[in-house]
């Protein structure tokens, strides 16, 4: 990717969401990872709950991680 381009879709929150949050996108991925068997609107809803994640951050982290794993 060159400087120019801007990173589409749940990534374009990343930024925001290490800044915001004072972790890296690597931290939060590895905390969805580990939520097997729940559903993506119940780990968006745990992300909120448990860890003090808006929506719009908590499932942009869950839609980019759940895109990973169906591959």
């Amino acid at each position: 990717m060159t400087t120019d381009e801007k990173p589409k879709g749940p990534a374009s929150y990343f930024p925001s969401i290490e800044q915001k949050h004072g972790h890296p996108i690597s931290h939060w991925l590895d905390l969805v990872s580990q939520a097997k068997g729940m559903k993506h609107m119940e780990i968006v809803n745990w992300l909120k709950t448990e860890h003090h994640l808006g929506h719009g951050h908590a499932n942009a982290i869950v839609a980019h991680a759940l895109s990973k794993t169906k591959k």
